[in-house]
């Protein structure tokens, strides 16, 4: 063994070993960054090149899609922005904690703050894109990054230049790409089949509260138009009040500002915790220290009976109502309202999630970034009030209706987070070695995990 060969393999070792890679085969190369990746500096000048494009967690390189064009950028703010051309790398760093990375197939353009790389010959276009969005390169960046606010950190040139990238040869690469490429096309198509059995679900389960809360339970009860256009006609005999008459405080929202994120302390949660109506602690922010939650609960601490608005973002108008006597604070994406009983706090929660309440929401809020529904809007939204005792009959109705078709919506959801981990682990397996993928598919494993996933979840 020639002194080169000799130093290239104490090279790949260290490599291996830095980065807690896998044992990966011994033929197959490990090199870093640096000498694979050229750095593109073509930008837009003064005609855009292509579409605006966004990294997607789960998909990559995708075209941007726009709640309203007040959000598109003018030909003249778009001259800096990076050209991005099919086959090329395009990074987001600040998001490289969520795998902000791919290998495009689309001509277009990308935020200056991205950066943009050609690929170099000896690595499969598809294989690296694979490779670098796998659960091993996750961990590697996660090591690297710095900074306090979760969707800005940073990663230093020197040290992103420095990763390693696997190089087997170009035909395992391309073997292993098209693997990947076939066996997560068949768990995505399941995995849509799920979501829109989930969207069915749910729709379902709006119409439901929907006819309750704005219909009522007596279908030969007198009704007037309320003038409204989200909510047309009520029973004569309600009335039709503003949220802001129904609370027992105004309505606010969490802290104007980052808190410090630690291991422990009290549950600090945002709009990612509210989901299908009910707040999910296993996805909280974070969490804050016992002195930050009693600062913050000067303003407001949650208490049982409130609900939570999503105010802003891509999930503005999801609710969610506090069943639980823990203590816990929330960030400022959430707005919180405090109804004057908790038998109103169950018609607001109802009222909120109707197919009609949400047309309100399309109409009434604004435009910026993103997407934001402020809480002077929200106060202002009016609801169906009926009298109490109907109130009651109401609430019973719809938490009779409700289980049996949120327990398979659960079930599926649960399913599908399944079919994600399988799919990151094929392709980490994949990607790494530790599976031929020659003989996987033919001896039919990936068919009986599939299997196994499907009826273990009963859905």
């Amino acid at each position: 063994m020639s002194d080169l060969e000799q130093m290239r393999r104490e090279v790949r070792q260290r490599l291996i070993e830095e980065n807690e890679f896998p044992h990966i085969p011994e033929d197959w190369g490990v090199e870093r960054l640096r000498f694979l990746f050229t750095e593109s500096k073509e930008r837009n000048g003064k005609s855009p090149v292509g579409e605006m494009l966004s990294v997607s967690e789960y998909r990559g390189v995708v075209p941007r899609e726009y709640e309203n064009e007040e959000q598109k950028r003018t030909d003249d703010e778009l001259e800096n922005y990076r050209v991005v051309r099919p086959g090329q790398l395009a990074v987001n760093s600040m998001w490289l904690n969520h795998l902000g990375l791919g290998v495009s197939e689309h001509t277009g353009h990308v935020s200056p703050a991205y950066n943009v790389y050609d690929i170099s010959h000896r690595l499969d276009r598809r294989f690296v894109h694979h490779l670098m969005r796998s659960n091993y390169y996750l961990k590697i960046y996660l090591r690297y990054l710095y900074g306090i606010r979760p969707n800005s950190f940073q990663i230093k040139s020197n040290d992103w230049a420095s990763i390693p990238i696997i190089v087997p040869d170009l035909a395992t690469q391309r073997q292993i790409a098209d693997f990947l490429d076939r066996e997560t096309a068949r768990i995505d198509l399941l995995i849509e089949k799920k979501q829109r059995l989930v969207a069915l679900l749910e729709a379902k389960r709006e119409e439901v509260i929907s006819n309750a809360i704005i219909k009522g339970l007596n279908p030969k009860a007198d009704m007037r138009q309320t003038g409204i256009p989200w909510l047309g006609a009520v029973p004569s005999h309600w009335t039709v009040q503003p949220i802001k008459y129904l609370v027992s405080r105004s309505l606010t929202d969490g802290p104007h500002v980052t808190p410090t994120k630690r291991d422990e302390g009290v549950p600090f949660i945002s709009a990612e915790s509210i989901s299908n109506g009910k707040i999910n602690f296993d996805k909280k922010w974070g969490h804050i220290s016992a002195e930050d939650h009693r600062f913050y609960s000067r303003s407001y601490k949650p208490q049982r009976h409130d609900i939570f608005v999503v105010k802003l973002g891509a999930t503005t108008g999801r609710v969610a109502r506090v069943e639980t006597d823990m203590d816990f604070n929330i960030w400022v994406p959430l707005a919180a309202i405090r109804p004057k009983s908790p038998l109103l706090s169950k018609l607001i929660y109802f009222a909120l999630q109707s197919s009609h309440i949400k047309d309100a929401y399309q109409v009434l809020w604004t435009y910026g970034t993103q997407q934001t529904l402020g809480l002077g809007t929200l106060s202002k939204i009016r609801l169906p009030i009926p009298p109490d005792s109907e109130i009651e009959e109401i609430a019973n109705h719809i938490e009779t209706r409700l289980p049996a078709l949120e327990q398979v919506s659960e079930r599926t959801l649960v399913s599908i987070d399944r079919l994600k981990e399988y799919r990151s682990a094929l392709i980490t397996a994949a990607v790494t070695g530790q599976i031929d993928v020659s003989t996987y598919a033919k001896t039919g494993t990936s068919d009986r995990r599939l299997d196994a996933i499907q009826e273990e979840m009963g859905a």
